[in-house]
This record gives structure tokens, sequence and C-alpha cells, in this order.
């Protein structure tokens, strides 16, 4: 029992867009698509949000997660990092629970359309394995050995560095096949973090899904608001 814990990070302040994680897409604020995922997964035990904002934590109730504790503003900046968040929840449930889940769902906001199936197969794939953590990445649809870092206005391929770029310019099934890390689900280890402090470790499962749309910037909400109209059975998970 409660060994498998959602814990979906929230912090209020985002600057690209503001409040980003509660904004609404067809009507449900962002952060309630993952909290009802996590709630229609058959594997998840509990579902908390880590956030440093009550309004944040009251609309996460209203959607059914669990709010025991408000994150420290110190740590949820611009520049505040996972392990942080993680190392807090951590340290809150060890005082006040005495209690630490062996596995996280770590579930962005900002990746709002799952299916909880599928959630749940990521879960099988990892539990009891010797991964050191998994993340969710789907295909690229361009490689990467395409894709360029410009230094001084001279393109310079960011694989490996040369400023001849001709290697590059070969047909795209020639090159390898590379993947983005795309929020849909993370699973990371209790243990890892609050002994190695890290939260992936060398062995990370690669769990491959379709390709999954998150949101960076302001015209990815109008996007998302495109998404759903054309597929409203991403809203099956209200139901």
């Amino acid at each position: 029992m409660n060994n498998i814990v959602a814990l979906i990070p929230a912090r209020s302040g985002s600057k690209g867009v503001p409040n980003k994680n509660i904004k609404h897409i067809d009507g449900i604020p962002l952060i309630a698509y993952s909290i009802a995922a996590a709630l229609k997964s058959t594997l998840v035990d509990r579902v908390i949000v880590s956030t440093d904002s009550e309004e944040y934590a009251k609309i996460a109730r209203n959607y059914g997660a669990e709010t025991p504790f408000i994150r420290p503003k110190n740590i949820s900046g611009d520049l505040a990092t996972d392990l942080e968040f993680f190392k807090h929840a951590i340290d809150w449930l060890q005082k006040n629970e005495n209690f630490v889940p062996e596995y996280f769902i770590h579930l962005r906001p900002t990746t709002p359309f799952r299916d909880p199936k599928i959630l749940d197969k990521a879960i099988k794939e990892f539990i009891c394995s010797d991964y050191s953590a998994l993340r969710s990445c789907h295909k690229m649809s361009e490689s990467s050995y395409k894709t360029f870092e410009v230094e001084n206005d001279v393109f310079k391929c960011i694989c490996n560095g040369n400023s001849d770029i001709e290697s590059s310019n070969i047909a795209r099934q020639s090159l390898p096949v590379t993947y983005d890390a795309n929020g849909y689900i993370d699973i990371v280890r209790s243990k890892m973090i609050s002994k190695c402090s890290i939260i992936h470790g060398d062995k990370v499962k690669a769990f491959i899904t379709n390709t999954s749309h998150e949101i960076d910037e302001i015209s990815d909400v109008d996007f998302l608001e495109y998404l759903i109209q054309k597929n409203p059975e991403y809203k099956n998970i209200f139901k």
C-alpha cells in the first residue's frame, strides 16, 4: 500500500506562460489533466501535488489530489531543480508520516494528455526491474544528427562539434534515430534520491510513446486547445 506515489510538481510564477500550470485547456485547469490520469491508473496508490501556491493547492484538491504540504519558495523559482522538490517531498513524508514510497511517478502538468493504461504499462515494465529509472520519449521527426549549434555565426554539428557540416547532409534514413524525452511519465526510486542525491542514475529505461505535446510557450496553449477539439476522448479521464 502507498508504495507508488504520483508526484505532480506545479510551482507558480511561470514567466513564459503566466500561471501555466492552471491555464485552462477546454475549460479545465492544466494540472487537472495530470491529476485525473494518475487517479485513473490502477497501480498508483496516492496522487500528491507539490506546489508553492495555496491557490494551486486548492485547485488540485478540487480535482482529487492530496496537497499535504506547501513547497517552500526557495525551491520553487525559475532555477529550482527536480531534485529539490523530490527531496522536499521525501523529507516531509518521512518526518510527518514516517513513510516514504519506494517509487515516485513523476507527472509534469505541462504534458497534459495521457492514457492511464499507458501509465500502468510503464509502471509494470519498471517495477521489479533493475533499471535505475524510467523516462518516456518519442521518436524525433528529424534526427539530432541533423541539428546544429551556432558559434560566431557559424554552424557547428551538435553531435561531434565539427564545423564541417557535410556529414549531416545525407539522407535522413541513413542517420541514427533519436528521441525526445517528453514528460509523459517518469518513474524514479526514492532510495536513490535519498542516498545518492540523483534522480535517474545510469541505467534509465527508455519508454517509447506516441508523440506527446507539451506547453512551453503561449502558442502551445492554442495548439493544445486545437488538439482536444479534434480528439475529445482526451477528456474521458474526467468521466
